[in-house]
């Protein structure tokens, strides 16, 4: 994703608008990024990708999603009809694979394969 796009489509907040908020005001959990802008406080769709940019600038990595802007408001759109998220596509954009626990559905899925 570029910095320029969107990742709060609701209110219309970039990426690189995230970027500059994590590093000027270092949240120590996620859902204080609502603070950028009400970023994530819509539909909620960006909640989880919000969560993932908040674990990369915690690790010091520059937060980044590997998604295209057309397939995240694409998916968005069809998040909307169902009210489900296409997993896939959060995997995909946040690089997660399945062996990587960061959040309690991770861990719970986890546990279920086995």
């Amino acid at each position: 994703m570029d910095p320029d796009d969107q990742v709060c489509l609701c209110f219309r907040v970039s990426l690189r608008k995230i970027r500059t908020f994590l590093e000027r005001e270092n949240p120590p959990v996620a859902s204080l990024i609502s603070e950028c802008l009400s970023a994530g406080t819509g539909c909620q769709w960006c909640v989880p990708f919000l969560k993932h940019l908040h674990a990369q600038h915690q690790r010091g990595e520059v937060p980044d999603l590997k998604v295209s802007p057309e397939e995240y408001a694409r998916t968005r759109l069809t998040f909307h009809k169902t009210s489900e998220r296409d997993e896939d596509v959060v995997r995909r954009a946040t690089g997660k694979d399945d062996s990587e626990p960061d959040s309690p559905q991770s861990s719970q899925s986890d546990t279920e394969k086995e």
